[in-house]
C-alpha cells in the first residue's frame, strides 16, 4: 500500500509492517512522541497519508500500575488525538488493542459485544483507547489482540529461550488461556484491513485476531523448548504461585469468526510462526 502513515518504528507490528510495506512512512518516538496527543494528530494532518495504522502503545503492564497517567496518555489520549485527525481528513484508521480489555472470567472465547472489565491500568487504557476512536466519528478498525511474539522486541517466545538455555527448569503458568499471535500476522491483518477499508468505507469496527489452537502459557513454553531443541522442563504453576503488579485475564480467547467473515481473515497457526521466528533467530 502506498501513502501509508504508521505510528510506531520499532515495536514487534511496526517492525512487521515495514518488512510488508515497505513503503509507508513509519514514525518513531522521535517524529511522534504519543505522549504529545497534539502532536500526533499535527503530523497525520501533515503526512498527505491515505489510511493511517496505530502500531504504537504502552505496553508495560506492570509498570502501568505505577504510571497511570503516562500509560493513558499513550493508550488514550494519542489514539483519540489520531482518530480525531483521521476523521478530519476521512481516512482509514486502523488500531491495535489487546485481550486485557476483558477481566477474563469463564472459558468461552470473546466476542467483540461481550462486556468489558479490565483488571489492570493497561486495560483499562486500551479500553478507552478504544472508546475514543469510536466516539471521534473516523473510519475505525480495532483490532484486539493477545500474546503477541516474533523475532525482535520484548515477548514470551524470547524470554522462554534465553531462560531455558541457562536453567533445566522453568516454572510456568498454566492456568491463564489464550492465542499466542505472530506479529507478522497481525501486520498483514492490519495492511488488509487498511486497504478494505479504502475500498469500501463502510467497513470497520471492533475485531478479535490471535493465533491458533488456543493454549495455556506452560504448553506454549513447552512447544518452544521443542522446536528450539532445548531439553529445559516445564512445570506447571498457577497464576497464585506467580504474583505481578498487574493482574492478568484467566481466559484471555478470543473469538474471531467476525474478521474472517468481513476481511476474509483467517487465525494464523501460531505453532507455524514460531518455527518462523525460530529460525529467523538463528540466522
Amino acid at each position: 500500500m502506498t501513502a501509508l502513515l504508521v505510528f510506531g518504528r520499532t515495536g514487534q507490528v511496526a517492525t512487521e509492517l515495514a518488512r510488508l510495506a515497505p513503503d509507508a512512512v513509519f514514525l518513531g518516538r522521535d517524529q511522534a512522541d504519543l505522549s504529545d496527543p497534539a502532536a500526533c494528530a499535527a503530523a497525520i494532518r501533515a503526512s498527505g497519508a491515505r489510511a493511517v495504522i496505530n502500531a504504537a502503545a504502552y505496553t508495560a503492564v506492570d509498570r502501568a500500575e505505577s504510571e497511570p497517567e503516562l500509560a493513558r496518555l499513550v493508550n488514550a489520549d494519542a489514539p483519540a488525538a489520531m482518530a480525531s485527525a483521521a476523521a478530519g481528513l476521512g481516512l482509514p484508521f486502523v488500531h491495535i488493542s489487546t485481550d486485557y480489555v476483558f477481566a477474563g472470567d469463564g472459558e468461552r472465547p470473546w466476542i467483540e459485544t461481550d462486556p468489558t472489565g479490565p483488571l489492570g491500568v493497561y486495560g483499562a487504557t486500551k479500553l478507552a483507547g478504544e472508546q475514543a476512536i469510536l466516539a471521534s466519528g473516523a473510519q475505525a478498525a480495532i483490532l484486539r489482540t493477545s500474546w503477541v511474539f516474533s523475532a525482535h522486541g520484548a515477548n514470551f517466545v524470547k524470554t522462554m529461550l534465553r531462560l531455558g538455555a541457562e536453567r533445566p527448569e522453568l516454572r510456568v503458568v498454566a492456568d491463564q488461556h489464550g492465542g499466542p499471535t505472530p506479529a507478522r500476522a497481525i501486520a498483514q491483518a492490519c495492511l488488509t484491513m487498511a486497504e478494505a477499508m479504502l475500498d469500501d468505507r463502510s467497513k470497520g469496527g471492533i475485531y478479535h485476531f490471535s493465533g491458533a489452537p488456543d493454549t495455556n502459557w506452560a504448553d506454549f513454553a513447552r512447544a518452544i523448548m521443542a522446536q528450539a531443541g532445548l531439553s529445559c522442563a516445564i512445570t506447571d504453576i498457577t497464576t497464585a504461585d506467580y504474583p505481578t503488579p498487574a493482574a492478568r485475564p484467566a481466559n484471555s480467547r478470543l473469538d474471531c469468526s467476525a474478521i474472517a467473515r468481513d476481511f476474509g481473515i483467517l487465525r494464523p497457526d501460531w505453532q507455524a510462526g514460531l518455527v518462523d521466528v525460530l529460525t529467523e533467530l538463528k540466522q
